[in-house]
């Protein structure tokens, strides 16, 4: 990181590096703080030093929040953290799209594993819990599109300032239930994917959705791309032209 910085210019950083599948998280604790906190305080230290304009974007963890925080009050940087809920979509335009590493397909996220059995990569999808406090006993989340999520960024880095430290939720302000995303999915694809019933899994919460009022008012950002339906059908159409990955086309 260090060598990044000295050997070239910044503006801004907008920090990605961060792990994100719950399941994973639960069998490698040590891997997760190890990559969202002690690599968010490395990357906060190289840029401190080489005088980089910040512009953090991290999944919210509050042990790096905190971090953060502390570092900005002796800091000038300009410092936005955007606190996204689960992204899903992919580019319209076909350019990107999400692939993960095979060997998180047991643990990723419920997008990845519909795809994959409505390609026939996998039988079916497991849906972890069926009797939360909810309307129809799963889990219920907020679900952003990426394309939005883009928007979210641009629009942080435009209102950041010097000396001052902006944290917003990213998302719709809406929950979906796995069983309407699984619906939904069975209706982008085509595909009547066949769904097993398991267990609770550990870390999962009944419900998780975000109050975007703060970045509405601030940011003059609202999530645009709400249709679950459509945003799964883009995602689809790029799963459906790279079936392995970005190694083909």
């Amino acid at each position: 990181v260090d060598k990044i910085f000295s050997e070239n210019a910044f503006d801004a950083v907008i920090h990605f590096a961060a792990v994100a599948y719950v399941g994973e998280s639960t069998t490698d604790p040590l891997k997760y703080y190890h990559n969202i906190t002690s690599n968010t305080l490395m990357v906060l230290k190289s840029m401190a030093v080489h005088g980089v304009a910040i512009n953090p974007y991290g999944k919210a963890k509050k042990m790096a929040e905190d971090m953060i925080l502390d570092f900005s009050k002796n800091s000038d940087m300009a410092i936005m953290i955007l606190r996204y809920f689960n992204v899903i979509g992919s580019d319209p335009e076909g350019r990107l799209g999400e692939a993960p590493r095979p060997e998180l397909r047991e643990q990723g996220r419920i997008s990845g594993a519909c795809f994959d059995a409505a390609r026939g990569i996998i039988p079916g999808i497991k849906v972890r819990g069926t009797d939360y406090k909810t309307h129809d006993g799963t889990c219920i989340r907020d679900y952003i599109d990426v394309t939005d999520l883009v928007d979210a960024h641009v629009k942080a880095l435009q209102h950041a300032k010097p000396h001052n430290v902006g944290i917003y939720n990213v998302g719709t302000g809406k929950g979906r239930s796995v069983k309407e995303f699984v619906e939904a999915c069975k209706k982008a694809t085509g595909v009547d994917i066949k769904v097993e019933y398991l267990p609770r899994r550990p870390g999962d919460y009944a419900e998780v959705f975000s109050d975007p009022t703060k970045i509405r008012r601030e940011l003059n950002w609202t999530a645009r791309f709400t249709d679950l339906q459509e945003s799964l059908g883009i995602a689809w159409r790029w799963q459906k032209a790279h079936r392995n990955g970005y190694s083909s086309s």
